[in-house]
């Protein structure tokens, strides 16, 4: 059965000083969304002046970063979300990744930029893939662009991957995408889920990734722990029937 409105009934002095109340609740709700307003861009201030002082800790930390092999290529293998769009192909490209970085523009909410750095490969020629962003703040439609990778014969892994998977595809989510299929494609920047992830997750604390404990290894150790029980068990009833044995030949 449809809910009906209720009327509230007013008196004549509530129906004449409506009005007036509603003009002043209006002035009110203005003088707040000012403040509001005003509060955004204080608070962006304060992002600009902090985005500011941590450059230097950031080229500071991917300068030790350089010391530990694979360390990006590890720490985007640990990230549950991001490496579920990876493929084995694109993890022995990833292995000469040597460098990540984000860097957001000056304003900070106009937009931001991604860079891979990579060491010579047998993939492609570029030292630097750039995914960049736009995030339409000066009334212009977000867009997002990213680097022309120029593959090496034969090594193209959009071209490639297609092929190889069939129906032997990994786990795949995220609209069935792989790395570089994410990467090339700028359709939908608003909607970039692995882009975000990476500015906001993995960029921010990559250690937290890289020191993920290897939980394949736990089964094992379960598995040798019920081998122990097991054995443990069978030994207990050796020691049962000998005790019987002895207690025979005592009779």
């Amino acid at each position: 059965m449809a809910s009906t409105t209720k009327k509230v009934k007013k008196s004549v002095d509530a129906v004449d000083e409506e009005p007036e109340a509603l003009e002043a609740v209006d002035t009110c709700q203005n003088e707040i969304d000012a403040l509001n307003e005003q509060a955004s861009e204080e608070i962006l201030k304060v992002e600009q002046k902090y985005n500011e002082l941590r450059k230097p800790y950031y080229r500071k930390r991917n300068e030790f970063i350089k010391r530990i092999p694979a360390f990006w290529m590890t720490a985007i293998l640990n990230h549950p979300q991001i490496s579920s769009i990876l493929e084995e192909e694109e993890e022995d490209c990833l292995q000469f990744l040597e460098k990540l970085e984000v860097e957001e523009f000056e304003d900070i909410k106009s937009g931001y930029r991604i860079l891979f750095y990579f060491e010579e490969n047998p993939f492609f020629e570029n030292q630097i893939l750039t995914k960049e962003f736009k995030l339409g703040s000066h009334g212009d439609s977000p867009s997002s662009s990213s680097t022309a990778i120029k593959w090496k014969p034969e090594r193209d892994l959009t071209k490639v991957l297609p092929k190889k998977m069939g129906n032997n595809r990994r786990k795949r989510n995220l609209e069935n995408r792989t790395f570089f299929d994410w990467f090339t494609d700028n359709n939908d920047p608003i909607n970039d889920d692995i882009a975000e992830l990476i500015k906001d997750d993995l960029w921010p604390n990559p250690l937290q990734y890289y020191l993920v404990p290897d939980i394949e290894v736990e089964p094992e150790d379960d598995e040798e722990g019920e081998g122990g029980e097991e054995f443990g068990e069978e030994g207990d009833e050796e020691e049962v029937d000998e005790v019987e044995d002895e207690e025979e030949k005592a009779s």
